[in-house]
C-alpha cells in the first residue's frame, strides 16, 4: 500500500469519525414550569398528587435532590440558566430588569456547536428574545406571564398572534409542531415553558373533578413565626390572605354575586363555550366558596387558613395535572419519532414554592421550599436509571452541562459547573456550599438577604437589618428555630460566615450591594 494511498484511507477514516461524532451530539429536551413546588411532585416524594409522566423521566434518569436556585423570583431564576451566572453578573436582580441578550447564552454557543434552537413557551424576560434562539415564540400579555386561556404569543416570524386553547396544552402543541418541522439534519435544543402552575390558577375543566376530598396539610401550616427574625411574621404572601380572584374561584349559577374586574379579566379571555364549560366545572366548589365567605367563615384566621388552603392547592395541583399530561406527550413524540435514546429530557421549574407551608403560597425567600428547583433529567446511557444524586446543584450549572454535552467548550465566563462528573459518577460533590441573593427588597414585604447552604447548615444574612438566622437543617429540616444566637453554634456560624465571604469573593459579587440604599425594585 502507497504511502499516498493510507494518507487518503486515514483521512476518509477521521472525517467518518467526525461525522459519526456529530451525529452523537444529544438532543436536549429542556421542560420547564414556572412555581412548581419540589413538594407537589411524585418523585420528590409528594404525599398530595401523582406526577406519572414527570416521575418517568426520573425512573428512567436521575432525580437531584438538592438542586437549587441562586435568587428564587421568576426571571432572575431564568437569566441564570441561560447564562450560567448570579443576578448580579448577568443583570436580572428582579422582576422586570431589563434582560441584555446580547452576553453569553447557552442557547447561542450549542447554535455555534452546530445545534438548532428554539423557545416556545414563557419566556418573562424584558424585552423579549433576537437572536439568542433560531426560533421562539413567546407568551406576551398580563405583564409577560401570559394567560391560561386563549394565549398571545409574539414570535420571531408570525408577530403578534392569539391561538385558540388552554395555554399549557397549546405550549406543548406548538413546541410539536416545531420539533416535526426543524431541520432534521442537526441535533435540537428545544425549550419547552409553561405558564403553569403561576398564579391565577385557571384549571382546565378535565380537571375539575380530581382532587374533590380534603388534601393533607403541611406540618408547618400554621406556622407561628416565633424562634426567628421579624421577617417571617411580616411576609405578605399568607394563604389566608388570598381571594376569590387570586384564588381563580367565580361566583356560582342562580347567586346574586357579581363578577369583579379581575375575574371578568380572566373569564372575558374564553369564548362562550370555555367559559360555560369551565363554569359549569367548576359549580360546585365555587358555591362551596361563596357559601362559605357569606357564612362568615373566612373571619377566623385559623379556620379561614385551613380552607383557603383547601381552595388553593386544589386549583395548583389541577394545573399541575396538565403539565404532567402535556409532558406525557412530549415523551410520546420522542418515542414515536425514534429519538428517545438520543435526546437528553430534563424537567425544571424557575424555583420551587411554598404550597402551604409556613401558611405560605410565595417564593422570594431562602428557606428550603423557595430555595429548591426540580431538577430531573434523563441521557440514555449517560446516567443511571432510577439514580438519586445528593450533589448540590444550582440552576447556574444548566448553561455548563448543556454545553459540555454537546462537545463544546464551556465559555469562562459562566460561574456554574459541569455537571457531567455527576452523571457519569467520577464526582459525588462538586461543591461544598450554595450561595443564595435575593435582590427585590420590599416586593412581598421580604428584606434582601444573601447567604450560604451546605450539606448540614443554613446561614441567611438579612443585611438591610445587619441579622443573621441560623439553621440546623439535620435537627430543624423545617426551619422553626433559628441558632444564629446560640452560643452552642457559635464556632459553627463563624465558620459558616468565612464561608459566605469566600463565596461572595468567588462569585464577584460587589461590594456597594451591601451599603447602597435598598429601594424597591432596585
Amino acid at each position: 500500500m502507497s504511502s499516498l494511498y493510507r494518507q487518503v484511507i486515514c483521512l476518509f477514516m477521521l472525517i467518518c469519525l467526525g461525522v459519526s461524532a456529530k451525529q452523537k451530539q444529544p438532543n436536549i429536551l429542556f421542560i420547564f414550569s414556572d412555581d412548581h413546588s419540589t413538594n407537589a411532585i411524585g418523585a420528590y416524594g409528594s404525599k398530595i398528587n401523582k406526577t406519572p409522566n414527570i416521575d418517568r423521566i426520573a425512573d428512567e434518569g436521575a432525580v437531584f435532590e438538592k438542586s437549587f436556585c441562586a435568587n428564587s423570583i421568576c426571571q432572575p431564576s431564568r437569566a441564570s440558566i441561560l447564562t450560567g451566572t448570579h443576578s448580579h453578573i448577568n443583570g436580572v436582580t428582579y422582576n422586570g430588569a431589563h434582560w441584555n441578550g446580547n452576553q453569553t447564552v447557552f442557547p447561542r454557543e450549542l447554535k455555534k456547536a452546530g445545534y438548532q434552537t428554539a423557545l416556545i413557551g414563557k419566556w418573562h424576560m424584558h424585552p423579549n428574545p433576537t437572536n439568542e434562539f433560531d426560533y421562539w415564540k413567546v407568551l406576551v400579555g398580563s405583564g409577560g406571564q401570559g394567560d391560561y386561556y386563549n394565549p398571545e404569543f409574539m414570535s420571531i416570524d408570525k408577530g403578534k398572534e392569539q391561538i385558540t386553547g388552554y395555554c399549557t396544552d397549546v405550549v406543548a402543541d406548538e413546541s410539536i409542531k416545531w420539533l416535526n418541522q426543524r431541520d432534521k439534519k442537526k441535533p435540537f435544543l428545544m425549550m419547552v415553558q409553561f405558564k403553569s402552575p403561576h398564579v391565577p390558577r385557571i384549571p382546565h375543566p378535565r380537571y375539575m373533578k380530581m382532587y374533590t376530598e380534603d388534601i393533607a396539610e403541611p406540618a408547618t401550616l400554621n406556622d407561628n413565626y416565633k424562634n426567628r427574625l421579624e421577617g417571617a411574621s411580616n411576609a405578605w404572601m399568607e394563604i389566608n390572605g388570598q381571594n376569590e380572584e387570586v384564588l381563580a374561584y367565580f361566583p356560582p349559577k342562580n347567586v346574586d354575586e357579581k363578577v369583579n374586574k379581575k375575574q371578568a379579566k380572566h373569564l372575558d379571555r374564553m369564548n362562550p363555550a370555555q367559559r360555560k364549560a369551565l363554569l359549569d366545572a367548576m359549580d360546585d366548589q365555587n358555591r362551596e366558596y361563596y357559601e362559605l365567605k357569606k357564612s362568615g367563615a373566612f373571619d377566623d384566621p385559623v379556620q379561614s387558613r385551613k380552607l383557603k388552603y383547601q381552595f388553593f392547592i386544589k386549583n395548583y395541583l389541577r394545573c399541575v395535572q396538565a403539565i404532567d399530561d402535556n409532558v406525557g406527550r412530549l415523551l410520546e413524540w420522542l418515542e414515536e419519532s425514534g429519538l428517545e435514546e438520543d435526546t437528553i429530557v430534563i424537567y425544571s421549574s424557575d424555583q420551587s414554592y411554598f404550597i402551604g407551608e409556613h401558611g405560605w403560597a410565595e417564593k422570594r425567600w431562602m428557606y428550603e421550599e423557595a430555595l429548591k428547583m426540580p431538577f430531573i433529567i434523563r441521557w440514555p446511557g449517560k446516567i443511571k436509571a432510577g439514580s438519586k444524586p445528593q450533589a448540590m446543584i444550582q440552576n447556574i450549572d444548566y448553561a455548563p452541562t448543556f454545553i459540555e454535552a454537546a462537545g463544546a467548550t464551556v465559555p469562562s465566563v459562566f460561574q456554574g459547573k459541569s455537571l457531567i462528573p455527576i452523571f457519569s459518577g467520577d464526582k459525588e460533590e462538586i461543591r461544598e456550599a450554595i450561595y443564595y441573593h435575593y435582590y427585590h427588597h420590599g416586593a412581598h414585604n421580604v428584606p434582601r438577604h444573601e447567604g450560604i447552604r451546605t450539606e448540614r447548615y443554613k446561614l441567611i444574612n438579612f443585611y438591610t437589618n445587619n441579622e443573621f438566622e441560623l439553621y440546623d437543617l439535620k435537627n430543624d429540616p423545617n426551619e422553626v428555630n433559628s441558632v444564629a444566637n446560640n452560643p452552642e453554634y457559635a464556632e459553627i456560624k463563624k465558620k459558616l460566615l468565612s464561608q459566605l465571604k469566600q463565596q461572595r469573593q468567588e462569585f464577584k459579587v460587589p461590594e456597594s450591594t451591601f451599603t447602597a440604599p435598598w429601594v424597591y425594585g432596585k
